[in-house]
């Protein structure tokens, strides 16, 4: 496996041109299933998990080709098998999206459980019973999941959402805009990667209002058609870099970041003591003293993202005095606790909170990424750390980060990607 070298007290400056967002680019490609399309998307990441997203919808029966490289895709045809094996649902929890646009488009569906996840459970209990409030028949057997639309198709319906999910609104919402009649989706997740799938959807055809609003509403149709589409910036990726100028200090423009998707992280950035303003061209980081501590909770969008948790935790712990962490929305995330320390950090874990001590210096050591954002942690810590540090595991990096050592060299950083040989 693949490992980063890092030699720490490199300032940052430049720019980084964000890429397109995974946590968008994913479901925009499941779309394609509600459609002959063709969809073509443009500004889509290059990285490991939307290639995974490739080979599925590819076994699904899906034309998935590049147009003029890997940024920009075309997805076209018609599904002809209805089930989304374990192999690949086991390397990507995004594939259970697939379930509500079979169920809508072929009728039925057979979708592997995927099992459990390194930062925590993630039932897909609110998925279920949305689709039974549309009228579909839900049967669990041998770990997968068996789906049924009624005779005459998806009927609209009133779904409240115990808690505002992003899964479970997005995989409801592709599946109302082919069912009879309206669909309300109460308490729903307002993430702007939702937005951009609404807008997806509409530009295909779909009837779909009040996605900012926490209640979305599905006037569904007939058909859908196929369109053109650029997927949204990387706000996770965006905010990332921010840290990464905040922890060595420097100035970066983000290309393509948008302070409106993010205000919750920028509001933090700059309690922090990092300067944030926009630009023409994106968003200007600077940092040029040292951190003070703050405390954060992470909660649904729009408050702070769980995703940008880890990051966080790294800068803060060369931040003046103390900062705290509280993490509400999965219970195991925190496990680059460990590995910081490693590095010199002082952070205590006390139930769902993380005390951040923060010290004057971080040193270099071998360290082994957990989980995707819990890598980049490390990646900052790395950044400002003295000495070397080798970050290992970094496949968990390429699932959802295009070219960090392409990106952060040329901004100043001494980082190399190292290849193993066995």
């Amino acid at each position: 496996m693949d490992h980063f070298i890092i030699q720490g007290g490199h300032q940052l400056h430049g720019e980084i041109a964000i890429s397109g967002a995974k946590n968008s680019g994913l479901k925009l490609m499941v779309a394609a299933l509600l459609t002959d399309g063709p969809l073509i998307l443009s500004n889509v990441p290059d990285i490991a998990d939307i290639r995974t997203m490739r080979s599925l919808l590819t076994g699904l029966g899906l034309d998935v080709h590049e147009v003029d490289g890997p940024h920009h895709l075309s997805l076209g045809g018609r599904a002809n098998s209805v089930e989304a094996p374990y192999d690949i649902v086991a390397q990507m929890r995004a594939s259970i999206l697939v379930l509500g646009p079979l169920l809508a488009r072929a009728g039925e569906a057979r979708v592997s459980l995927p099992g459990g996840c390194a930062i925590g459970t993630r039932p897909v209990d609110l998925h279920l019973k949305g689709f039974e409030a549309l009228g579909a028949e839900i049967d669990l057997e041998g770990g997968y999941i068996n789906a049924r639309a009624p005779a005459g198709g998806l009927r609209g319906a009133r779904i409240m959402l115990p808690f505002p999910s992003v899964g479970a609104t997005e995989n409801i919402l592709m599946a109302a805009t082919l069912a009879k009649g309206t669909t309300e989706i109460v308490n729903a997740a307002r993430e702007p990667e939702i937005a951009d799938l609404v807008g997806c959807l509409n530009a295909m055809g779909a009837k779909i209002h009040g996605e900012t609003s926490g209640t979305i509403v599905i006037e569904g149709v007939e058909r859908l058609h196929g369109a053109e589409y650029a997927v949204m910036p990387d706000r996770i990726e965006c905010g990332t870099y921010a840290c990464a100028v905040g922890i060595t200090g420097g100035d970066l423009l983000l290309e393509g970041g948008r302070m409106g998707d993010q205000e919750a992280v920028i509001q933090a950035l700059q309690e922090a003591g990092v300067s944030v303003q926009e630009d023409a061209r994106g968003l200007r980081v600077q940092c040029n003293g040292r951190l003070q501590g703050i405390d954060l909770t992470t909660e649904p969008y729009p408050g702070f993202p769980t995703d940008m948790q880890a990051q966080f935790m790294a800068m803060l712990s060369v931040a003046e005095g103390a900062s705290m962490m509280t993490e509400t929305i999965f219970e195991n995330r925190f496990m680059h606790v460990p590995e910081l320390n490693r590095m010199g950090a002082r952070i205590n874990i006390q139930g769902r909170s993380a005390i951040i001590r923060g010290v004057p210096r971080l040193s270099g050591a071998p360290v082994m990424a957990t989980d995707l954002r819990a890598s980049f942690s490390l990646i900052l810590a790395a950044l400002v750390a003295e000495g070397e540090t080798e970050v290992s595991r970094i496949y968990h990096l390429d699932r959802g980060y295009e070219g960090v050592d392409r990106k952060l060299s040329a901004c100043g950083a001494a980082i190399q990607r190292v290849h193993n040989t066995h």
